[in-house]
């Protein structure tokens, strides 16, 4: 299997292949990051990995507050993670490539990048400005029945939006917007639907593409039959996702 080490930037929510993800880059420790990922000519990849986050802060507490006002703020690369970092993290995560890296004038970063292929943690590295991580690849197998799967999990999402944005059938996605590879339909799908961190995870380090659309077709019409039953949703917008605050 193929290894790399990439700068680790840990977030609270997933991160899948082809999934475009805005970041508000203030802290320290990733504007030392993005310092460094500009270094990189523009013609290669400026790349880093993201990973969920399972017991941390996203952002390190930087003043006292509750429920000890006495206590001291953290600091360093792996603040808010533990002393063993890697304990802190899921295993299975995404390299990102930042396609855009901007610096403004107070020193943060506007950064937009997106997501291109898995990996699963093997180690953390807190020694520098930074958390680095060594990585392992993670293949994409199809599985069996990955066409088929695929077809039924688009028919459930659509009507998983009807029920959720209250739309009529006639304004949701034809068949000819929507992907028809059942690896983009399952990672589309993840990303789009509105879950937990921890579903939003199984269905990242799902196997196979095969077991992933099984897991959705089953989240789908178990969330449809949910909101079926409620009196009114608000409004939710299934193509952009939340820029994450770092």
């Amino acid at each position: 299997m193929t290894t790399a080490r990439l700068p680790l930037f840990p977030l609270n929510s997933v991160l899948f292949p082809g999934l475009v993800l805005p970041l508000n880059v203030f802290e320290e420790r990733y504007r030392a990051m993005m310092r460094e990922l500009m270094k990189t000519d523009e013609s290669e990849p400026r790349r880093f990995a993201v990973v969920a986050i399972r017991d941390g802060r996203e952002v390190a507490p930087s003043a006292p507050g509750m429920p000890d006002p006495t206590a001291l703020p953290e600091r360093g690369p792996a603040a808010g993670f533990g002393s063993d970092p890697i304990q802190a993290f899921h295993h299975v995560g995404c390299i990102a490539d930042a396609a855009t890296i901007r610096e403004r004038a107070d020193g943060s970063f506007e950064v937009l990048a997106t997501g291109t292929s898995r990996v699963k943690l093997l180690s953390v590295d807190a020694s520098g400005p930074y958390l680095t991580a060594e990585f392992e690849e993670v293949p994409e197998d199809s599985g069996d029945g990955a066409g088929a799967l695929a077809e039924g999990v688009l028919r459930a999402f659509r009507s998983y939006q009807k029920r959720l944005a209250g739309a009529r059938e006639r304004s949701l996605s034809t068949g000819a917007d929507l992907p028809d590879d059942p690896s983009v339909v399952s990672y589309l799908v993840a990303a789009a639907a509105v879950l937990d961190t921890p579903a939003k995870q199984r269905l990242l380090q799902a196997p196979d593409t095969a077991t992933r659309l099984r897991e959705e077709l089953t989240l789908l019409r178990a969330e449809t039959a949910v909101i079926r039953h409620l009196p009114s949703l608000p409004a939710v917008d299934l193509t952009r996702a939340p820029t994450s605050p770092n």
